[in-house]
């Protein structure tokens, strides 16, 4: 119980701390947040969001990222990195949207692990910022910060989701997902964390910060 209030503590200082925390990727319907998160795999939302601004007014739905040459959507997400497994990923979705899904994307974390390239965080992403429903999306900061403050000790990411859903409250996991990562990128980094100033340094037992950091 004393490790959920101090959850909710935590999250009550970096709500006030990170009022403007969302999903920073640019999208405007699901189709496009399902495929930028995909682009997003070992790449930055901002390098994410120069792409996409291009690549989605040429591919406006399901069925245009099904019928895409794959040589030209490779050349077209080049510069976010692993292009030839995205571009692969990407032209399998949208064939599996279009028979599976009525080219539409699909409300449920089952249905969406079973398209091509998608994983519980993806698909958590999806739920949590497409659909207003509430879900954990556990990415490099999630999971760095959440070690530190003591709420999860996996390595798996798939692990960690389970670990704090036991700590966050639930109409807090989507939006208390989004504080922690704005936290981690500009606090809580991987080098050098800012503990003297962190707002929530009195409830942090540091786990696994050495004094080199």
């Amino acid at each position: 119980m004393k490790k959920i209030d101090t959850a909710v503590k935590a999250l009550d200082i970096l709500q006030k701390e990170y009022p403007d925390a969302r999903v920073t990727l640019d999208f405007k319907d699901p189709l496009q947040l399902l495929i930028a998160t995909i682009l997003a795999a070992q790449c930055t939302d901002e390098r994410v969001n120069q792409v996409t601004k291009d690549l989605f007014k040429k591919y406006r739905q399901a069925s245009d990222y099904a019928r895409a040459d794959l040589e030209t959507l490779e050349g077209e997400i080049r510069s976010t990195g692993f292009f030839r497994n995205k571009a692969k990923s990407i032209i399998g979705c949208g064939q599996a949207l279009e028979e599976k899904f009525n080219g539409k994307v699909p409300r449920t974390l089952e249905e969406l692990t079973s398209l091509p390239g998608v994983g519980r965080k993806t698909a958590n992403i999806i739920l949590g910022n497409a659909f207003g429903q509430q879900a954990i999306a556990v990415d490099t900061h999630v999971k760095r910060v959440t070690h530190r403050l003591g709420y999860a000790k996996s390595d798996d990411p798939d692990k960690i989701e389970f670990e704090l859903m036991e700590v966050i409250p639930q109409n807090r996991w989507t939006l208390g997902c989004h504080q922690i990562v704005f936290h981690g990128r500009r606090v809580c980094m991987a080098k050098n964390p800012q503990c003297p100033t962190c707002p929530v340094a009195k409830l942090c037992p540091k786990v696994g910060v050495t004094q080199k950091e």
